[in-house]
């Protein structure tokens, strides 16, 4: 079932998640509802739960194949299966090298900014098992799950934005933010 992606402006988007105390059909489904609105019309790589409205630590990710590999198509994650489901996720390490990339966002729709990230993470989660995982990403991948677990933490690609990008994108954020105000009819 797809679900409504929420907007810049609600303010769900800015709830902190509570963690998943159990990994049950309830949670299950709902990631799975998450992959299928994911991969909707919508064309994203990552989804957290704040962007479909609720307040669990739960995100799924898939990274189609071509954007995991360098220029000779050798993969840098090549023991991640997608879709990947993360429940209760947590960077428990980040490399020091850093790299500045384009980011877009399900909720900030036709917006992008470039925001610096570390090349590689650590993480421990949960799988739709309710099985602890290790995961060691690198690249793209390691960004959306960095993107999605921003999510999680209540914290939006516009504060990732340098002062001079929210300048430039001042006027649309605005825009957007009232529009999704006014169709919750938050003041």
């Amino acid at each position: 079932m797809k679900l409504e992606i929420r907007k810049y402006g609600d303010p769900v988007l800015r709830e902190k998640a509570e963690p998943v105390k159990s990994v049950d059909d309830r949670i299950r489904a709902l990631a799975k509802n998450m992959i299928e609105t994911m991969r909707g019309d919508n064309g994203g790589v990552g989804l957290a739960a704040q962007q479909v409205g609720e307040t669990v630590a739960v995100c799924v990710i898939e990274v189609p194949a071509e954007y995991d590999a360098d220029e000779k198509g050798v993969r840098f994650n090549p023991d991640v299966k997608m879709p990947l489901v993360l429940i209760n996720p947590v960077i428990v390490e980040s490399s020091k090298e850093t790299e500045v990339r384009d980011e877009g966002c399900l909720s900030f729709p036709g917006i992008y900014a470039p925001v610096r990230r570390p090349v590689e993470i650590a993480i421990e989660c949960l799988d739709t098992n309710g099985k602890a995982r290790n995961l060691r990403l690198r690249h793209f991948v390691a960004r959306v799950v960095q993107h999605e677990m921003d999510h999680l933490n209540g914290v939006l690609l516009v504060d990732r934005m340098t002062s001079l990008k929210k300048i430039a994108l001042a006027g649309q954020l605005k825009r957007l933010r009232n529009e999704t105000r006014e169709e919750l009819g938050v003041v």
